[in-house]
């Protein structure tokens, strides 16, 4: 078959956008059952707002083991909620504020066991929860203009968030992305392996069963795999089809697909996810595959090659932190 459909799958998953994630997975065989929250994954939700003042949104926690510390608006997504809708709620519990999304910002993760969706968001109306309504939820929300450090902070892991949030108000390393409602039943990542030499020759691994596509694998649910990250099954996948030792670069997202109670109630998430294979030698050729369920495609068409290694050579994704 001719690139026709590559081209449109790469067109569509480099807009943020997503892709039918089909029932077939590249790699080891996927793990049996649904992916369901609070069973065997966890996702949770952060958003970072700013007002007018460039003061940012933060809440005094009111659980027994954090009361009285402050934190960003922030918790566990539950089932049958889209990642937008918990993001919302979370702020309005905690906050009292409604909010929209503006992008996501960063994806922390610790493998299937624990996965952060951390938002910038902007508020849209509310009125800013006070000491009188403190509840479960929080003691009260405030708009803090000042060095967060000079605050008793929960944790110091919404500093880089904070940073990234910054720098992307002041100038935006990626284009906005925000989650695809699409249906997926595992937890699984859409890979767009890239190579690029010198030369600026772009080739871009496709798996070849069926309808030539963007590689797609899945995250197991053992307990090794739970805990072993989303670079596992990547990893896993590069030691299959490339000489030994491959060391791709970080992981960079370009987009997720998730829909709520998905077929048979199930909870999963497709991460379409960037990340290149460094050449040998400035003229180099991709490495040789040694399977055949995989192919190299040279990129020849001059707008998604030249839109490919502006987000390689640029970083522009957003950020997987492990």
């Amino acid at each position: 078959p001719g690139p026709m459909g590559e081209a449109l799958e790469l067109d569509t998953v480099l807009g943020g956008g997503g892709w039918d994630v089909g029932a077939s997975f590249e790699g080891p065989p996927p793990p049996t059952g649904p992916i369901r929250l609070g069973r065997n994954v966890c996702y949770v939700v952060l958003a970072v707002l700013f007002n007018e003042e460039d003061g940012v949104l933060l809440v005094q926690e009111a659980k027994p083991e954090c009361r009285g510390r402050w934190y960003l608006p922030a918790g566990r997504m539950e089932p049958g909620e889209s990642i937008v809708a918990a993001m919302r709620r979370e702020v309005k519990e905690e906050t009292g504020l409604e909010c929209e999304p503006l992008t996501l910002l960063a994806l922390e993760e610790r493998g299937p066991a624990w996965i952060r969706f951390a938002f910038l968001a902007r508020p849209t109306g509310g009125t800013l929860k006070t000491l009188e309504e403190a509840d479960a939820e929080s003691l009260q929300a405030a708009w803090w203009a000042g060095d967060p450090c000079a605050l008793p902070l929960r944790a110091l892991d919404i500093l880089p968030l904070l940073d990234l949030a910054a720098r992307y108000r002041r100038s935006p390393p990626h284009p906005a992305m925000l989650p695809q409602e699409l249906p997926c039943t595992l937890l699984c990542l859409r890979l767009l392996v890239a190579f690029a030499n010198d030369a600026g020759d772009l080739w871009v691994l496709l798996g070849t069963a069926g309808t030539p596509h963007l590689p797609v694998v899945a995250c197991g649910t053992s307990p090794a795999e739970l805990r072993g990250g989303l670079r596992l099954p990547v990893l896993r996948l590069l030691r299959d089809c490339l000489p030994p030792d491959p060391r791709p670069g970080p992981l960079g997202l370009l987009g997720l697909q998730h829909r709520a109670g998905g077929p048979g109630g199930a909870d999963g998430i497709c991460f379409n996810v960037l990340l290149s294979i460094p050449p040998g030698s400035p003229q180099a050729a991709p490495p040789e595959l040694c399977s055949p369920t995989f192919r190299w495609w040279h990129v020849e068409e001059e707008s998604l090659r030249g839109r490919i290694l502006q987000r390689l050579r640029a970083a522009a994704t957003v950020p997987v932190r492990s």
